[in-house]
């Protein structure tokens, strides 16, 4: 399935200069946003995983659904001050700005097999930061996936030694 027809390009978005790849249109299409869910949990299939982890919130939107088709869990990660229990907590940097992500102290045991899901690869830094909270809590990090990457700005090289998976890139 050709996924890119189903995403909008919102210019200056969230601000100027910015080119906003909009998912909202697969995502409310049922049949593309199901084969997309397939195409991860295919690609999860093959890394034997314990717990999906997600950014918020678009990495909610995708990692939910795989982490119910595989039958593991789902951890969170949030800006700071919107989990309830203690957390860890790393900062990061963004296509336009920094921020400040966390996920409670309890949500992966050592050596649980992880897989990173989100809706975007653009710097890197969102996943970056991710993978540093799940390695800090003792996870695996055995995958990344996304539905979009932003190529031209190599966040993929943040990545390097970790297995990714893109199903659209620009």
């Amino acid at each position: 399935m050709e996924f890119k027809n189903y995403i909008e390009i919102v210019e200056d978005w969230p601000k100027e200069g910015i080119k906003f790849k909009d998912i909202t249109p697969l995502m409310a299409d049922g049949k593309a946003f199901k084969s997309a869910v397939d195409e991860i949990v295919d690609y999860a299939n093959t890394k034997e995983i314990d717990l999906v982890v997600g950014p918020e919130a678009r990495g909610f939107i995708v990692g939910c659904p795989v982490s119910y088709a595989l039958e593991v869990g789902f951890a969170p990660v949030r800006k700071e001050g919107k989990l309830p229990r203690e957390v860890i907590k790393v900062d990061y940097g963004l296509e336009y700005g920094e921020n400040v992500l966390t996920i409670h102290k309890d949500a992966i045991k050592p050596g649980q097999r992880v897989l990173i899901t989100d809706d975007l690869l653009a710097t890197g830094g969102t996943i970056e930061a991710t993978i540093k909270l799940v390695e800090q809590l003792g996870g695996i990090v055995v995958g990344c996936a996304f539905l979009v990457e932003l190529g031209y700005l190599d966040g993929k090289d943040k990545l390097e030694g970790y297995d990714v998976l893109t199903l659209m890139k620009y």
